[in-house]
């Protein structure tokens, strides 16, 4: 049965350096990310985040005082993108909602 959640998608910062870890929560429809990937504002391009722990997805990718955009696949198959979600000022601990979620 899918889930409908409040508000959007959250991301959790977490890390240091060149290790990210992102927590990912308030996931609508089947609320089961298979894949997520991230990309920094100077990255441009879609790298895969690999899962360490349940909710948590990490990379070893520096991406301090860049703005953050992820895009995430769930089990079923619905694939979404989230743009700009985290601005370039951020810090390790804050946590970004975004607008978008999956229904």
């Amino acid at each position: 049965v899918p889930c409908k959640r409040r508000g959007g998608v959250r991301f959790t910062l977490k890390g240091q350096s060149s290790f990210n870890m992102v927590m990912i929560t308030n996931v609508g429809g089947s609320g089961n990310v298979k894949a997520a990937w991230i990309r920094g504002s100077r990255t441009r391009t879609w790298l895969p985040l690999n899962r360490n722990w349940g909710a948590n997805w990490q990379s070893s990718i520096d991406l301090r005082n860049q703005r953050m955009s992820f895009k995430l696949t769930l089990v079923d198959g619905k694939t979404l993108e989230f743009l700009n979600v985290v601005p370039s000022t951020w810090k390790f601990g804050q946590t970004f909602a975004s607008t978008r979620q999956f229904f």
